[in-house]
């Protein structure tokens, strides 16, 4: 019989070893039931031999000595002679039957247990590289998840760096700005008061050359009166209403002897104010900071009534007169 061919586990071939053959347990099971039937058969022989007769006397030994002593025995015939028995022979004895040997279970040929052993080799080996896969796989997704960190801290920096640059340069720009718009109103501050300064040059000549003429005239000396500003008081009192309403002193106006400031301010044409300086304190300096924030919050002034404007003022601000 052809031994059968399996396919295991692993994926390889098995084979099936092949069944002993059953007529020698056959053979062996008939001869020891033979020698056993012999021996049977011989034992029961020997147990029939005929007994061996055997006589004896018996004599009692409490007998008294009187009794009479019992008559002499006859003689007896001879028996005739029997033939001798032989003594009994001893059995033969018979050899035990030779143990018999149980067949071995059939032993797994080498050859599927070196596959056997081979294919728990393969496993093992493949369950050892499947965990070194999965530990590769593993350091593989933290180095990613590290770069990927890192490119976006990178990236968040960089935003940073590039915000702070934009910052500083429109903190820069801002500043060059402010210093150019700076540089440009002193440049106008300059050129303005260089216009003033000619303009009033020019008043001041033709005051003069008016005083020299009525001099040389003989006239009475009230053309400088005459041609001097005069003041008009519904002007001023336009400007103290609108510096009045632009002030916010947060202190108490009721102060004892009505602190007076005094302010001397240059104006444009427009009435735009160009200077505010101030020539007599108060005494208190939080009204007088609250009075000359309000000046430069007014521009531009109140006209007159025929629309011109004083180029220059000196106006006093009393603190009751702010309530």
């Amino acid at each position: 019989m052809s031994a059968t061919k399996r396919e295991t586990a692993g994926g390889g071939l098995y084979q099936v070893p092949p069944e002993p053959s059953r007529w020698p347990a056959i053979g062996m099971a008939v001869g020891v039931h033979a020698l056993l039937l012999a021996f049977l058969v011989i034992g029961v022989s020997w147990q029939n031999n005929e007994p061996v007769s055997v006589e004896a006397e018996v004599w009692d030994l409490n007998a008294q000595e009187a009794a009479p002593k019992p008559p002499p025995p006859q003689p007896q015939p001879e028996p005739e002679p029997q033939p001798e028995t032989p003594p009994p022979q001893p059995a033969p004895r018979v050899a035990p039957p030779p143990p018999v040997e149980q067949p071995a279970p059939p032993k797994q040929p080498d050859i599927a247990l070196e596959r056997e052993k081979k294919r728990k080799e393969e496993l093992k080996q493949q369950k050892l590289e499947e965990q070194r896969q999965e530990r590769e796989r593993e350091l593989a997704e933290q180095k990613a998840e590290e770069k990927k960190a890192k490119a976006l801290a990178d990236k968040q920096a960089q935003k940073e760096a590039e915000k702070k640059a934009e910052e500083l340069a429109k903190k820069e720009d801002a500043e060059k700005k402010k210093k150019a718009e700076k540089l440009a109103k002193e440049k106008a501050q300059k050129l303005e008061d260089a216009r003033l300064a000619k303009m009033r040059a020019e008043d001041l000549k033709r005051v003069q050359l008016a005083v020299s003429a009525n001099s040389g005239s003989g006239g009475s000396g009230t053309a400088e009166k005459s041609s001097g500003p005069r003041r008009d008081s519904g002007y001023e009192s336009a400007i103290r209403a609108k510096v009045k309403g632009n002030t916010a002193y947060a202190g108490d106006l009721n102060e004892p002897g009505n602190p007076t400031v005094t302010f001397h301010v240059d104006q444009l044409p427009t009435g735009e104010i160009m200077s505010v300086r101030k020539t007599r304190s108060s005494g208190i300096a939080a009204f007088d900071d609250a009075v000359e924030r309000a000046i430069k919050a007014s521009s531009p002034l109140p006209k007159k009534k025929d629309g011109t404007v004083e180029r220059s003022l000196e106006i006093n601000f009393k603190m009751k007169d702010m309530q």
